[in-house]
């Protein structure tokens, strides 16, 4: 479980000039909580927190969530240590498979919390500048490991050590994958996420009816 405090840096384009990317290991408990909507609400977390409130945060974004073996497998690449938080996830989860979550899929963590499956983390120049890798963006995109954004379902505590149990998956074949491909490098697909429902974001269905409008089906 990872917290970030806002530190100024020359990387971002967040008003002010700081990001809050830097997330750190902390003990618990942390209150998990819905934070509002986008461009008001922050982090989800009690004392997290999101500095570009424009394209961070809210509702749809309450929660960033990484697989440690997601981590791992990045070590390898850059043969370099990537301790947990590096890549401003709150949660650093094992065992669970990111990647093939789908869209709406909840999962209950410790005694109350019930997060619920948003969309996919799209890369920005403040990760990339945090990382300091050369052409980050393009190759976090093309390696198509993002993690999952989830919004809040039902309040809580989380602690580091909680047990992530899956209590519902729905019904269609939207996974954080697909999701990602749609909406960075194979637009071909984004018609197919409209099976998610309201599981998708707004500004998702904006995008794909955008896209339709344009290209039809």
């Amino acid at each position: 479980m990872n917290i970030g405090r806002a530190q100024a840096v020359d990387y971002t384009d967040a008003e002010g000039g700081v990001t809050g990317i830097g997330k750190r290991p902390v003990p618990g408990p942390v209150r998990v909580s819905a934070p509002g909507p986008k461009g008001v609400g922050a982090s989800g977390l009690a004392g997290d927190a999101v500095c570009d409130l424009r394209h961070h945060g809210g509702d749809h974004q309450a929660v960033y969530a990484y697989a440690r073996e997601d981590l791992d497998w990045w070590e390898a690449e850059l043969g370099r240590a990537l301790p947990a938080g590096l890549f401003g996830e709150n949660l650093t989860t094992t065992g669970l498979d990111l990647t093939g979550a789908l869209l709406g899929e909840r999962w209950r963590i410790g005694t109350d919390l019930v997060l619920e499956v948003a969309s996919a983390r799209i890369p920005c120049r403040t990760f990339q500048g945090a990382l300091g890798e050369k052409a980050w963006v393009k190759r976090y995109t093309r390696a198509a490991r993002p993690g999952a954004y989830l919004r809040v379902v039902r309040e809580g505590e989380v602690s580091p050590g909680d047990r992530v149990e899956i209590v519902h998956r729905p019904d269609h074949d939207v996974t954080v994958e697909l999701w990602f491909r749609a909406f960075t490098t194979d637009r071909s697909l984004l018609p197919r996420t409209l099976a998610a429902g309201a599981a998708m974001e707004p500004q998702g269905h904006e995008t794909v009816r955008a896209h339709l409008e344009k290209y039809g089906r």
